[in-house]
């Protein structure tokens, strides 16, 4: 576990990324105060270790039921990743494979001051000589449709409703990644867009899924299930779909009831269901459930309760997350965690979908999709490469 200043880190990552949810009235006259890394081998609990340096550096996020106002002065608030093993670590789960991506920590809190005046980032770096080599995946399609005949089976023994298969993928560079990862951000429908960096790593992100967030005075997660291209007859085809919708309402009960175990007793509602959302060139299914937060609760145990998302594990959690550690190969690095921020009044943290993390060698990629029992191995291949495909076309845009 390390905690170092700002001289410790790139400078790029303090004066060019752009942290999601970060407030924007404070963008661009944020400098970087204070940094925790911790990695699972460290031990001990990452949603505690975040809020304790949280609070050391003037951040309390011990109450979340109670108004706080943002500061105009001083310390704004803070940058906070969390990987999906991080969060399956928290939820007392398997973590799953090892991470393609050793170089990235699994929990990552950037405290972030307002500068007196406006901060002048360091000048841009040329996209001269960036190069992407070829995407290598991490499991072939047939060994993909074998892992979702195999959640198939697990359903039908009634291990598991439903689970989040993921596959890697990894393509050596040269030159910069940062720029290339921060132009994720510009991807249509791209919520969570924006980066974060540290010594020998960087991720970028493109999500449109909310994980959590605190607004007037509520907590919200819109859950993500049901994917179809973005066309007249797409729309049609998954506003008609029974699977995408069974798939869905699944997700969504499991997220109210992740909501419940922190909420004001009664308070859980469902404001938006089965809503229709663009992403790039695919249609895709989100519901918006919020919930008032119970008296006392911090953000470590908020992060406990809604960590990892019920959107990328399963129904039930615990026992999606055994399929996921028995049949992905490969470590979910920065895929399928939390980015985002926190602070006084303050809390949008986003689920990393669409993602991209970059190492000293290779970018890495991860998708997937949610499995039931209708699912068609061969669907659901191709719904994960089109999922990838614009993150893919725009990290290799020179």
């Amino acid at each position: 576990m390390s905690g170092n200043g700002p001289d410790g880190v790139e400078a790029l990552s303090r004066g060019m990324t752009v942290v999601p949810g970060a407030p924007p009235g404070c963008r661009g006259r944020l400098v970087e105060r204070a940094r925790l890394e911790w990695r699972l081998a460290d031990g001990g609990d990452p949603a505690d270790l975040a809020q304790e340096f949280l609070a050391a550096h003037g951040i309390a996020l011990h109450d979340l039921a109670r108004p706080a106002a943002h500061q105009s002065e001083g310390v704004c608030g803070a940058a906070l990743y969390l990987s999906a093993a991080a969060g399956a670590h928290t939820a007392g789960g398997p973590t799953g494979a090892s991470t393609p991506v050793p170089a990235l920590p699994d929990l990552v809190v950037v405290v972030h001051q307002h500068a007196r005046g406006p901060v002048v980032p360091p000048a841009a770096r040329p996209a001269a000589g960036w190069w992407l080599g070829d995407w290598r995946d991490s499991w072939t399609p047939r060994q993909h449709a074998d892992a979702v005949a195999a959640v198939r089976a697990a359903i039908g023994r009634g291990d598991v409703y439903q689970v989040n298969l993921v596959g890697h993928a990894a393509a050596p560079y040269a030159g910069d990644p940062l720029p290339a990862l921060a132009r994720l951000a510009a991807l249509p429908g791209a919520r969570y867009g924006g980066t974060l960096a540290g010594l020998g790593w960087a991720v970028g992100c493109a999500s449109p899924e909310t994980l959590i967030a605190l607004e007037g005075g509520r907590l919200v997660t819109r859950p993500i299930k049901g994917t179809r291209p973005a066309t007249a007859a797409g729309r049609r085809e998954l506003l008609a779909s029974a699977k995408e919708r069974a798939e869905h309402v699944m997700i969504v009960d499991l997220e109210r009831n992740d909501l419940a175990r922190v909420a004001r007793t009664g308070s859980v509602r469902v404001d938006d269901l089965f809503a229709v959302r663009r992403w790039c060139d695919l249609w895709q299914a989100e519901s918006t459930v919020s919930a008032a937060p119970a008296d006392g609760l911090g953000l470590a145990a908020l992060l406990r309760a809604v960590c990892p998302g019920g959107s990328v594990t399963g129904a039930p959690k615990l026992a999606a997350l055994a399929q996921i550690a028995a049949l992905e190969p490969v470590g979910r690095g920065a895929g399928m965690g939390a980015l985002g921020w926190v602070g006084p009044g303050r809390i949008d943290l986003g689920l990393t979908i669409r993602t991209a993390a970059a190492d000293a060698e290779r970018l890495h990629l991860w998708a997937g999709g949610g499995i039931t029992w209708g699912s068609d191995p061969a669907a659901e291949v191709a719904e994960a490469a089109a999922k990838a495909a614009p993150v893919r076309a725009l990290l290799a845009a020179g």
